[in-house]
């Protein structure tokens, strides 16, 4: 657990987490807690016990807002993606009025990246350091939907000039990962939305304004996604079409050999047939003749075949 006292922006280590328990004459308090740290904690401000309990739990928190006497209780989440998976990260928020205690159970970045924000728009209040902690993290699915579309882009690609089996495996996860963000993003924007609209006597009505361009984003963020699980669908129907169209030219190039190989087939059908008195096979270079003209017939209909197109 860290304790500081942020004056203007500034940060001061507090060693006795007593001292956070009184308002400073100057800024706020900022206690960055692990859920371990909610024991002590919760007696000391008074923290609601269900607060406390969704903390604690294992099972994933949707993103909320709650309204208790003399705190409310935020979750988001933050995100990440690796190229391969997306990951949520719950940052659980207790907004006082002289204090905001963020708890998580992994490292959020957005908890590092904030510090020189504080410092440079020198926050001396817990709401504003709220707008900013919530405005990084809104502004991180951006990036991530960046990358998302860059990937759909180099599958698609991928898909019509070289596609494999595992392109299928592939946009069934993606697209998994997308619609399960899409659950998510729609309890998030009512979060925001929230801080942006209610009337909430912890958030300066000032500040409460800029919350309306984080709820923009939020909406436009919403609105990408949606794009990009129309876009996962369109993905499916061009590499099933792909698939489709690899096989006609397989079968294309199969049913050419087979026609190469029918008219060889008769010639040597005839002369495998047992009959005494067949005037070639008195021929002294009849063998080397019928298999000249073979092949001469066989690269023939492959070249008309190329011609026309039809390999």
């Amino acid at each position: 657990m860290k304790i500081r006292l942020v004056q203007d922006g500034v940060f001061s280590t507090v060693e006795d987490i007593n001292e956070a328990i009184n308002p400073p004459t100057n800024g706020f308090y900022w206690i960055d807690a692990d859920v371990d740290d909610l024991i002590v904690l919760q007696p000391l401000f008074t923290l609601h016990d269900l607060a406390v309990e969704d903390c604690l739990s294992e099972e994933e928190q949707r993103p909320k807002i709650e309204i208790y006497e003399g705190h409310y209780f935020i979750v988001i989440n933050s995100i990440r993606f690796d190229d391969e998976e997306i990951f949520l990260r719950a940052l659980n928020m207790f907004l006082g009025k002289h204090y905001i205690i963020t708890v998580t159970k992994q490292k959020i970045n957005e908890l590092r990246t904030v510090k020189p924000i504080l410092w440079e728009q020198e926050v001396n209040r817990p709401d504003r350091f709220l707008y900013h902690l919530v405005d990084l993290v809104v502004d991180s699915y951006f990036s991530v939907g960046d990358r998302i579309e860059d990937k759909i882009e180099h599958l698609e690609e991928d898909i019509v000039l070289h596609t494999k089996k595992t392109h299928l495996n592939e946009i069934i996860g993606l697209r998994s990962e997308i619609l399960w963000l899409k659950k998510v993003l729609g309890p998030q924007k009512d979060v925001i939305a929230t801080l942006n609209k209610k009337d909430l006597r912890l958030i300066d009505d000032q500040l409460q304004k800029y919350f309306s361009d984080i709820y923009e984003n939020a909406v436009k963020i919403s609105e990408t996604f949606d794009t990009f699980r129309d876009l996962m669908g369109n993905l499916r129907e061009a590499y099933q079409s792909s698939v489709a169209n690899r096989a006609n030219d397989i079968m294309r190039v199969f049913t050419a050999l087979t026609t190469i190989f029918m008219p060889l087939t008769i010639i040597t059908g005839i002369y495998g047939m047992n009959f005494t008195n067949m005037p070639e096979l008195d021929w002294s270079y009849g063998y080397y003749i019928v298999l000249g003209a073979m092949l001469c017939l066989g690269v023939g209909m492959f070249f008309l075949f190329k011609k026309k197109d039809w390999l």
